[in-house]
Protein backbone atom coordinates (compact mmCIF):
# COMPACT_ATOMS: atom_id res chain seq x y z
CA UNK A 1 0.00 0.00 0.00
CA UNK A 2 2.89 2.73 1.18
CA UNK A 3 4.82 1.69 -2.51
CA UNK A 4 1.00 3.03 -4.36
CA UNK A 5 0.97 6.20 -2.05
CA UNK A 6 4.98 6.73 -3.14
CA UNK A 7 4.10 6.66 -6.93
CA UNK A 8 1.35 8.45 -6.88
CA UNK A 9 3.19 11.09 -5.18
CA UNK A 10 6.24 10.41 -7.50
CA UNK A 11 3.50 11.28 -10.42
CA UNK A 12 1.71 14.51 -8.35
CA UNK A 13 5.66 16.01 -7.92
CA UNK A 14 6.81 15.40 -11.48
CA UNK A 15 2.95 16.54 -13.11
CA UNK A 16 3.60 19.85 -10.82
CA UNK A 17 7.18 20.42 -12.01
CA UNK A 18 5.87 19.64 -15.85
CA UNK A 19 3.46 22.76 -15.41
CA UNK A 20 5.63 25.03 -14.12
CA UNK A 21 7.34 24.43 -17.08
CA UNK A 22 4.77 24.60 -19.08
CA UNK A 23 3.22 27.89 -17.76
CA UNK A 24 6.91 29.90 -17.88
CA UNK A 25 7.19 32.06 -20.61
CA UNK A 26 11.20 32.21 -20.71
CA UNK A 27 10.66 28.61 -22.01
CA UNK A 28 10.18 28.10 -25.92
CA UNK A 29 6.52 26.94 -26.87
CA UNK A 30 8.40 23.63 -28.36
CA UNK A 31 9.34 22.56 -24.79
CA UNK A 32 6.18 23.77 -23.17
CA UNK A 33 3.85 22.20 -25.48
CA UNK A 34 5.76 18.77 -24.81
CA UNK A 35 5.81 18.94 -21.46
CA UNK A 36 1.54 19.78 -21.35
CA UNK A 37 1.84 16.22 -23.22
CA UNK A 38 3.96 14.45 -20.62
CA UNK A 39 1.35 15.82 -17.79
CA UNK A 40 -1.84 14.50 -19.96
CA UNK A 41 0.02 10.99 -20.80
CA UNK A 42 0.89 10.85 -16.60
CA UNK A 43 -2.82 11.37 -15.65
CA UNK A 44 -4.42 9.58 -18.49
CA UNK A 45 -5.25 6.09 -16.15
CA UNK A 46 -5.89 4.27 -19.48
CA UNK A 47 -2.24 2.91 -19.73
CA UNK A 48 -0.36 0.92 -17.80
CA UNK A 49 1.76 3.15 -15.04
CA UNK A 50 5.44 1.47 -16.18
CA UNK A 51 4.17 2.62 -19.91
CA UNK A 52 3.11 6.07 -18.92
CA UNK A 53 6.56 6.24 -17.11
CA UNK A 54 8.36 5.17 -20.00
CA UNK A 55 7.33 7.08 -22.94
CA UNK A 56 7.05 9.93 -20.69
CA UNK A 57 10.90 9.46 -20.19
CA UNK A 58 11.42 9.22 -23.52
CA UNK A 59 9.67 12.49 -24.46
CA UNK A 60 11.52 14.62 -22.01
CA UNK A 61 14.82 13.55 -22.93
CA UNK A 62 14.05 14.42 -26.48
CA UNK A 63 13.38 17.78 -25.21
CA UNK A 64 16.35 17.74 -22.83
CA UNK A 65 18.35 17.70 -25.78
CA UNK A 66 16.90 20.93 -27.24
CA UNK A 67 19.18 23.67 -27.81
CA UNK A 68 17.22 26.25 -27.33
CA UNK A 69 16.32 25.01 -23.50
CA UNK A 70 17.38 27.51 -20.48
CA UNK A 71 19.56 26.02 -18.16
CA UNK A 72 17.19 25.87 -15.33
CA UNK A 73 14.57 23.93 -17.42
CA UNK A 74 17.03 21.20 -18.39
CA UNK A 75 17.51 20.74 -14.89
CA UNK A 76 13.98 20.81 -13.91
CA UNK A 77 13.40 18.09 -16.69
CA UNK A 78 16.39 15.82 -15.67
CA UNK A 79 15.09 16.09 -12.11
CA UNK A 80 11.65 14.80 -13.12
CA UNK A 81 13.27 11.93 -15.65
CA UNK A 82 15.00 10.86 -12.51
CA UNK A 83 11.92 10.81 -9.95
CA UNK A 84 10.13 8.80 -12.95
CA UNK A 85 13.16 6.23 -13.60
CA UNK A 86 12.38 5.13 -9.85
CA UNK A 87 8.99 3.87 -10.77
CA UNK A 88 8.83 -0.03 -10.81
CA UNK A 89 8.29 -1.93 -14.19
CA UNK A 90 5.51 -3.41 -12.40
CA UNK A 91 2.77 -0.83 -11.13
Amino acid sequence: MSDNVNVDEVINQCVQILEQIANDNSVPRNIRRSANEVVDKLQNGDEQLFLRASSSISILEDVSNDPNIPLHTRTLIWNVVSQLETIPTDK
